[in-house]
């Protein structure tokens, strides 16, 4: 079947003019697709990338485009009957998006037209396009680096200005540029490691009492300032994972009900109600939350409000921020039988509740809200400590993705690593951390970076971008 569909591409191809050896590359090596979603009324975007586009633009259109020029064109199906009209551009490689040779058709925005225009170029020749095949293109000619060809994804999946404008300096730059740096930096301090390792009998300058201690200190401190805009532009994309936890009948589910602004959770008087995970997401300053509430935690319980209370501590592995409710007629208790469960949580909210049961009471530490479920009491101030923990009053300074903060912890421990070898009097060690910290670097923007990943990145792509 393979054989029969390319000797009927080259049919196909001999009657529009192009060559045999022309469309048997343009067989693996033009990809087509509709670039743009049309809307009613709208314009449709047909894009062909790849080294015979243009001909294949041409054999359509029955004329060639011209760089620089906005060409009025008919596309045409293979009886000569025309699918739509409209204009056509052409790109040269390399000044196009991919690199390479680019024809867009700009047309109606009729689905069904737009499909027979593209069934049109798969039949003389091009490929159809898979999710981020285009961006991928460009990231493998260098036109983008990784965190850019992220950053189109972030841009059109933004759902507010704030995510849209962080999205965009990723594309910019913004974010390549620093990590690059910190990348530069890290490779300089690994050959001046090196080299007091391979000329350690020679007399050559490869310290100076400490310098290279005094790198790696700017290099983390560098580091660790990039790590936090990464998390606060992770956020602004994906939202805050905040798990809510506390023991039994503390008024956690009523606490979910309040903020989601809807009984999304069953709530009653009896210990032991919630027993899997529930979740809801919810959005305070322009920020998305995934509340997820959980069962509570005390000891006992039947086998299944056990497993319960085990799902309830997986969820908190991967939590964000922990949001501990307490009964504030109890939360001294509560608190020092719950503060060991959520130690692993690098930031935790206590959340006193019930307050309307306790009048004259008042949160005694700066890290708690005081706040009735039942009346709302305190819930405008609980909104606002979530927004901050969400980072939604700041603007981000790029958008980030959960592996970019991952490969940056990475790079942060084995700074830390370098440090600490070279403190002990190892620069082996030192040369061989700098080297992981560089990789993880070198990850971000795909200078280090295995071809699955890449597979599993562009995947999550848009067909046509």
């Amino acid at each position: 079947m393979v054989h029969v569909a390319q000797a009927r591409r080259r049919a196909v191809a001999r009657e529009e003019g192009l060559t045999t050896d022309a469309a048997a590359a343009a067989d693996t090596g033009t990809l087509v697709a509709v670039a743009t979603a049309p809307g009613e009324g709208g314009v449709g975007i047909v894009r062909l990338s790849g080294p015979h586009a243009h001909a294949i633009a041409a054999a359509m259109c029955k004329r060639t485009l011209r760089t620089g020029r906005v060409t009025r064109i008919r596309v045409s199906d293979g009886a000569g009957e025309t699918i739509d009209d409209g204009v056509g551009l052409r790109f040269d490689a390399p000044a196009s998006f991919t690199g390479e040779d680019v024809a867009e058709l700009q047309l109606h925005g009729s689905p069904m037209a737009l499909r027979e225009v593209v069934a049109r170029a798969v039949a003389l020749g091009a490929r159809m396009a898979g999710p981020g095949d285009f961006s991928a293109r460009a990231f493998r000619n260098g036109k983008l680096d990784l965190t850019q060809a992220e950053a189109i994804a972030d841009l059109i999946a933004a759902h507010d200005a704030r995510a849209a404008r962080a999205a965009r300096r990723s594309l910019d730059g913004v974010f390549s540029r620093r990590v690059d740096a910190l990348a530069g930096r890290v490779l300089a301090l690994r050959v001046q490691v090196e080299a007091a390792i391979d000329f350690s009998d020679e007399p050559i300058d490869t310290d100076d009492g400490g310098r290279n201690a005094s790198a790696l200190d700017a290099i983390a401190a560098e580091l660790a300032a990039t790590l936090q805009h990464a998390r606060q532009g992770q956020r602004l994309r994906d939202g805050l994972h905040a798990v809510i936890i506390g023991p039994p009948n503390a008024g956690k589910s009523s606490l979910l009900n309040a903020l989601a602004g809807h009984d999304r959770a069953i709530v009653t008087d009896i210990a032991g109600t919630t027993r899997d995970l529930l979740r809801e997401h919810v959005r305070i300053d322009g920020v998305d939350l995934t509340l997820v509430d959980t069962a509570g935690l005390r000891e006992g319980g039947d086998a299944i409000e056990r497993e319960g209370m085990q799902r309830a501590r997986a969820e908190l592995e991967r939590a964000d921020l922990a949001v501990i409710v307490l009964d504030i007629r109890d939360a001294a208790t509560q608190r020092a039988a719950i503060t060991p469960v959520v130690a692993g949580v690098g930031h935790r909210l206590w959340v006193l509740n019930k307050c309307d049961l306790a009048a004259g009471m008042s949160a005694a530490d700066e890290d708690s809200v005081l706040v009735s479920a039942h009346t709302g009491t305190g819930l405008e101030a609980l909104r606002a400590r979530l927004a901050r923990e969400a980072g939604g009053q700041a603007e981000g300074a790029f958008s980030a993705r959960a592996r970019h903060v991952a490969a940056l912890e990475a790079a942060a421990a084995a700074i830390e690593d370098a440090s600490q070898a070279l403190g002990r009097g190892q620069p082996e060690l030192a040369a061989d951390d700098l080297r992981v910290a560089h990789d993880a670097l070198g990850a971000i923007t795909g200078r280090v970076l295995p071809d699955d990943l890449l597979g599993h990145i562009f995947s999550t792509f848009c067909i046509g971008k």
